[in-house]
């Protein structure tokens, strides 16, 4: 399942594997002047490469390894297109399968993707009309980049950013190297967001410092309920409600309890 949409220069493909009519978990790609930045998941893959043969493809950036931003490297590669990532990005996409071994919810939703070989990239990348500023922001996974064009202030964010209100984690995220990405990020003059869930923003920087501020919020409480030696039990459910049904169909690897534990112990 594929959705095309065109924000000015840019054309977002936000796609997710097709079940029973429905999206399972929605992912994003985007291109502009040439470069492509992420490729989806490996089941989306074909009907990804298919949408998008009218817009030539001169590189790719990956704004992270996980398996739903790199499904479709592998094709592209193979026709020549050069592939650019942060260098702790690179054994993952080389090696894929012996680097990470998926969770079942993972292999369900998105899928194993073929390895692909990436250089290092470096601190700007540039098109026949922009210039992209490369910013390191992990958290979110160790290998995480953003890219900003200043003159357009658009941010290409990954999953730096996720809207809405946090109420569970993955349990290998860092919420507080999220923030302190989200801190960064807010320090740019950006007036357009373009998020790894294809959900585009055009209020400036207000989703960020608003999630900043949700976020500061909920981790001084957080630390303050645990110094008081409430359980962490205890505290998801003062902060953050029941647990979310994607708790129990990742078996616990993304929870309310992650994102408690993480505020305390990532401090």
């Amino acid at each position: 399942m594929i959705e095309i949409e065109r924000q000015g220069a840019v054309w977002g493909f936000r796609m997710a594997r097709n079940v029973m009519g429905r999206g399972l978990y929605f992912t994003a790609a985007y291109w502009v002047d040439g470069l492509l930045i992420d490729t989806g998941c490996a089941h989306t893959a074909d009907e990804f490469v298919t949408a998008i043969r009218p817009f030539p493809v001169k590189l790719i950036v990956n704004t992270h390894s996980h398996e739903d931003h790199i499904g479709a490297n592998k094709w592209f590669q193979a026709r020549g297109v050069e592939i650019r990532a942060h260098q702790l990005a690179l054994p993952t996409l080389a090696q894929a399968r012996e680097q990470k071994v998926l969770r079942p919810y993972q292999r369900i939703m998105w899928g194993y993707p073929h390895p692909s070989t990436a250089s290092p990239i470096g601190e700007k990348v540039e098109t026949e009309k922009y210039r992209f500023q490369v910013i390191h922001t992990p958290g979110h996974s160790r290998d995480h980049i953003c890219l900003y064009e200043p003159d357009q202030g658009w941010l290409f964010c990954g999953d730096a950013y996720v809207g809405g209100r946090d109420k569970a984690l993955r349990a290998d995220y860092n919420i507080w190297q999220i923030l302190e990405s989200l801190k960064r990020m807010a320090g740019l003059n950006v007036t357009c967001i373009f998020p790894g869930s294809g959900r585009v923003r055009e209020e400036g920087r207000k989703p960020l410092t608003e999630k900043i501020a949700y976020l500061e919020e909920r981790g001084e409480r957080v630390l303050a309920l645990s110094n008081r030696g409430w359980s962490y039990k205890k505290i998801r459910k003062e902060l953050f409600g029941k647990e979310m049904l994607i708790s129990y169909f990742t078996l616990g690897h993304f929870s309310g309890r992650n994102l408690v534990r993480s505020f305390v112990e990532d401090r």
